[in-house]
Formats: C-alpha cells, sequence, structure tokens
C-alpha cells in the first residue's frame, strides 16, 4: 500500500462538545493488483485523525472507491492502519 496524495481539514466543533481536535484526512492509496484492497477506479481513504489530550488516534475511517466515491467494505491490516496513523500525524497542519 503506497499513498499517493492527501488533503487535510480541521474539522471545527461550534457547540464545543467534543474534547480535543478533530482532522479528516482523504489519503489517494495505491496497492498492487494483488492486493485484497485492489479497486480498478483507485481506492480513497477517509481518516478522522483526533487529538486529544496526550493521545492521539485514529478514530475512525472508510473505504471508498475513487472516481465514485462508493463505500467498500473492506478493513486495513494492522500494519497498514499504522502507516496511515503515521502518516496523517507527520502530516498534520501547522497553527
Amino acid at each position: 500500500m503506497k499513498i499517493t496524495g492527501y488533503a487535510v481539514e480541521k474539522l471545527e466543533d461550534p457547540f464545543g462538545i467534543l474534547s480535543g481536535d478533530r482532522f479528516e484526512f482523504f489519503l489517494d492509496i495505491e496497492v498492487d493488483e494483488d492486493d485484497e484492497l485492489f479497486n480498478e477506479n483507485g481506492l480513497l481513504l477517509k481518516a478522522l485523525y483526533v487529538i486529544d489530550k496526550e493521545q492521539e488516534k485514529i478514530m475512525s475511517y472508510s473505504l471508498l472507491e475513487n472516481s465514485t466515491e462508493k463505500y467498500i467494505d473492506l478493513a486495513l491490516e494492522d500494519d497498514e492502519l499504522e502507516m496511515v496513523f503515521a502518516f496523517c500525524k507527520e502530516h498534520l497542519p501547522t497553527a
């Protein structure tokens, strides 16, 4: 699995209900043709990254078909999820 592009947006909580900061990442994913995740139309991974006090984590994620944005009912393996976490942590917006 390879991340080929991304966009990130800080989510605002206008009511102040949620603690911490939340960021929504949109990652363009490339996988080998023999990988279970492979899709001819490409893959988009949408991840919710949360920073709350001393803890940072991927709260949730979804895999989508890139061209149609249809949900794909597959899960990442632990090492893939760790790679996504590290990528998001490294690419957090400053300020």
